[in-house]
């Protein structure tokens, strides 16, 4: 390799959400790296699923432009 051109390649201490601790290499400046998320409580992993709540959305947004739902019927028999 030449000189200068690449960036240090140093032992790092990585500590996953779970408690588990792993030692690779990598280009970071610190020696320790702190992970909030891993295999044990990432929702692909693990199944889960959170749901948005779009029903809020809708309301606000009607809120916001002063809609309200007779308005949006009297829009609907019209067609």
């Amino acid at each position: 390799m030449k000189k200068d051109l690449h960036p240090e390649y140093n032992e790092v201490t990585i500590k996953l959400a779970d408690g588990t601790e792993i030692v690779t290499r990598s280009t970071m400046d610190k020696d320790t790296h702190e992970s909030e998320v891993d295999s044990t409580n990432h929702p692909f992993y693990t199944g889960r699923r959170q749901f948005v709540d779009t029903a809020g959305r809708v309301e606000k947004f009607n809120r916001r432009y002063g809609l309200n739902q007779d308005d949006e019927d009297e829009e609907d028999d019209e067609e």
